[in-house]
């Protein structure tokens, strides 16, 4: 692509527009810098409202492929790709999911985290190529992330899963952009010009991490990975994890500390397992066959057992 025709298309991109309300950003206080960001940050959760629809559908169709024993693949690059990855990596500590379940991918590889690998957003063979080595295919879903909508790498990935046969949902910040028109579900925040103009990392960053939060939270609801509004599947691989489990053991069934660790103990820390042996006076392996008898439901257990 040549200057002229990227130039001309960053004049279309809201994300690269000029802040008419922060033009003399660098003539102020401190205080009146952090006001100004304040400001706007606050456009960004109405940006995500407009949306919710399109995010419901999102949510929808990943449910549908874990189901399937599909995978939810994240790709994006520099802060999105980032963003992407920090989601995925955060749902196996939070819902105890298998390893591969969600993925995050970056253009430029593992490296770009946490060194800048800008010009790997170009890489259309690479956006490709990362997919394939994960064997990506038709039960999968991908959510390609890019504030501007056109980032190469997003758009090469978010056409070959559709040859796939996958189902394919774009998150941007620009109205009408490329990968928007690409993916079956397009989830546009329409945040605004940034505080400093074209820095995504911004309002358009804060808007994407909103809505990653929904489409793996609600996700992971849906597919029984809470009960009421405890993470029930919660993996407690550390002190403090474990505390948490002991915790929601003894929200869950209105139990003493006591109670729970001993629960706990005889589950072999699946608190799924113990707040069921609590609520029906169970053994641990009727506990588990309950569980597995109703998919992972623990609400639809516990109601079984009650009635």
């Amino acid at each position: 692509m040549t200057q002229a025709n990227l130039l001309s298309e960053l004049n279309d991109i809201a994300s690269e527009a000029r802040n008419q309300d922060t033009l003399n950003i660098d003539t102020l206080s401190t205080l009146a810098i952090l006001e100004k960001m304040n400001h706007e940050d606050q456009k960004v959760a109405g940006a995500v409202h407009a949306v919710l629809a399109e995010i419901a559908l999102g949510v929808d169709v990943i449910v549908d492929s874990f189901n399937q024993n599909g995978r939810l693949i994240y790709m994006g690059a520099g802060t999105s790709g980032r963003l992407g990855i920090l989601d995925a990596v955060e749902c196996m500590p939070t819902f105890s999911v298998p390893q591969g379940m969600v993925i995050g991918l970056i253009a430029g590889g593992e490296k770009a985290v946490v060194h800048a690998a800008e010009g790997a957003e170009d890489n259309k063979e690479q956006g490709v190529s990362d997919l394939k080595a994960l064997q990506f295919n038709a039960k999968d879903v991908l959510v390609g992330i890019a504030a501007s909508g056109r980032t190469p790498y997003v758009a090469a990935g978010l056409e070959y899963a559709k040859q796939c046969g996958a189902k394919t949902i774009a998150l941007n910040c620009s109205a009408k952009s490329l990968i928007g028109q690409i993916a079956d579900i397009d989830i546009c925040a329409q945040v605004g010009p940034e505080v400093l103009t074209g820095s995504t990392r911004l309002k358009s960053g804060t808007a994407q991490k909103l809505i990653l939060n929904m489409l793996s939270t609600a996700s992971m609801i849906r597919i029984g990975k809470t009960y009421q509004n405890l993470m029930v599947d919660l993996k407690a691989s550390n002190q403090k994890l474990y505390a948490r489990a002991v915790r929601i053991v003894m929200q869950a069934t209105d139990c003493d500390e006591q109670t729970a660790s001993e629960a706990l103990v005889q589950a072999n820390k699946e608190v799924k397992v113990a707040i069921l042996m609590i609520l029906t006076n169970s053994s641990p392996e009727r506990a588990r066959g309950e569980l597995s008898e109703h998919n992972g439901y623990l609400r639809h257990a516990v109601s079984q057992s009650s009635s």
